[in-house]
């Protein structure tokens, strides 16, 4: 299939605009990923439980039976552990978000941080009459 003279003088122009777009599409794209994976990495203090802890303290079993380890109490606390787990993070989040509003909206009033005597107006970008 040959392409007319107008048709190859046109290919140019269209491919370098195709360029153009995927390599902008493939930045947003690379932005949005590395904000995500940004926001994900907040250390949130995820308390885990141990076996020996879950099983004297969570379950109140003997200490020998404890000690044993049989496997049915090594299902039963994977499975509360999965559970508790489970939880654990939207929970950590929804502190965290509770937290951040009661900082920046309800106790950063200034009506509550009136400014103390010692400080002075910025007067350097107002202009004087």
């Amino acid at each position: 299939m040959r392409l007319s003279r107008m048709q190859l003088r046109a290919y140019g122009p269209v491919m370098m605009g195709m360029t153009r777009w995927f390599v902008g599409a493939v930045a947003a794209a690379g932005v949005l990923l590395s904000e995500q994976s940004g926001a994900q990495q907040a250390n949130y203090d995820v308390k885990t439980i141990n076996f020996d802890l879950w099983c004297q303290e969570q379950a109140q079993l003997p200490v020998e039976r404890c000690d044993k380890r049989l496997p049915e109490d090594e299902k039963t606390y994977e499975a509360f552990r999965d559970t508790i787990e489970k939880y654990e993070l939207p929970h950590l989040k929804d502190k965290e978000r509770e937290h951040n509003f009661d900082t920046d909206i309800l106790h950063n009033d200034p009506v509550d941080n009136p400014p103390t005597q010692t400080s002075k107006p910025d007067l350097s970008t107002k202009t004087n009459p």
